[in-house]
């Protein structure tokens, strides 16, 4: 499985992946649109004849572009690689930038789901965020994109918020039901230096209370499995058939392309990446000899990365994969999953080895643990 992932790095404040302001953003797009469809062009033996399975708008905001850009991306892919007929065309989007105008123009195209950042259904918790969208835009944009037919969608949720309850959490969830969303992802609230929340952690405005993640996680996939939801990743949950298709190739450890400023790539051997500053890739993609920065993975580095990905699954490390190894990386992981099984933070059964669902919030921590590190 061979996805396409475009990292699309507008935004409407300048950012770590931004050199300029929303407002300066127009002739900008226009030519990132054309230096996106060079370098497709220029990457296109990439993956060899692989067929392409997902295509992701995502990083930044790439709903700033307009449909018929998006569109025109999507135009040039089809000339440069060979698809399915049944790819998931992603686009990233926040809530305040999903119009009527827009989705109607968009419902033309062939994006064929949505990744909304909502966050929360709360605009405390928005404003607590720094989120640009409030809770009635994010209700809003639900209702518009299932009347302009897009019913593959997926949305995110933070939990772990300052002054959040577990009934506040419980409410979040419920609100998934009631929109029937087919596919959502949840995550811990993560503290990002320099920024209003850390800064008012700091003054003792709010406070993080870091037992209430772990409950509130407890209570999400709770909810999850009364109302058949399948948590297949360690944050990412869905209806039976909605599975996300990109990222679950991301974590197969199938290989990507990635077009854009600060975009990675993967080939099952070397991890390529761009320059994240917008005018020096806009510079590179026309410069003679121009080619992504490039780390070779050593055979530990791979590993290392097979355990952690695998582990976050639901049906963590088939036994049969683990054959495929040298010995001595086989005989490491056999010592610490041994530990971690007597434990009771893993679980083996006839054809893999597991977390079980107990255990599922430390699964980082866990897969660590069979990591094979070299002596220095």
């Amino acid at each position: 499985m061979a996805g396409i992932y475009l990292h699309i790095p507008f935004c409407r404040q300048a950012c770590v992946y931004c050199d300029f302001h929303f407002s300066t953003l127009h002739g900008d797009k226009e030519a990132m649109v054309e230096a996106l469809i060079k370098e497709a062009y220029m990457r296109r033996k990439y993956m060899g004849t692989q067929e392409i399975k997902s295509i992701y708008f995502g990083g930044g905001t790439p709903s700033l572009l307009e449909p018929t850009q998006i569109q025109a991306i999507l135009n040039a892919l089809r000339k440069d690689f060979q698809w399915t007929e049944s790819a998931e065309i992603c686009l990233e989007a926040n809530p305040d930038d999903l119009s009527e105008e827009f989705l109607e123009v968009l419902a033309k195209t062939e994006v064929n789901r949505l990744s909304i950042g909502l966050q929360s259904f709360k605009d405390e918790d928005l404003r607590l965020m720094n989120r640009a969208h409030s809770a009635q835009e994010s209700r809003a944009c639900l209702d518009l994109a299932r009347r302009y037919g897009f019913t593959n969608l997926t949305v995110d949720l933070i939990y772990g918020i300052p002054n959040q309850s577990d009934e506040d959490w419980l409410w979040q969830l419920e609100q998934l039901k009631a929109y029937d969303i087919p596919h959502f992802s949840s995550y811990a609230l993560t503290v990002e230096p320099k920024t209003v929340l850390a800064h008012w952690l700091k003054q003792g405005k709010v406070e993080v209370d870091e037992s209430a993640a772990a409950r509130h996680f407890k209570i999400l996939q709770d909810f999850a499995l009364a109302e058949g939801y399948e948590q297949y990743e360690l944050s990412n949950f869905c209806r039976p058939g909605h599975q996300a298709v990109h990222n679950s190739s991301y974590w197969q450890g199938s290989p990507y392309l990635g077009l854009g400023p600060s975009a990675h790539s993967y080939n099952g051997r070397a991890r390529h990446w761009n320059v994240a500053n917008n005018k020096l890739y806009l510079k590179g993609i026309y410069s003679e000899g121009w080619k992504p920065e490039e780390e070779l993975l050593t055979l530990e580095d791979r590993f290392n990365e097979f355990v952690m990905i695998r582990m976050r699954l639901k049906e963590g490390i088939l036994i049969k994969e683990l054959a495929g190894w040298p010995d001595y990386l086989q005989s490491h992981f056999w010592t610490e999953a041994h530990k971690l099984i007597k434990a009771g933070r893993l679980r083996k059964s006839d054809d893999r080895l597991f977390i079980p669902g107990g255990q599922r919030f430390f699964s980082d921590g866990i897969a660590s643990d069979l990591f094979y590190l070299k002596e220095d």
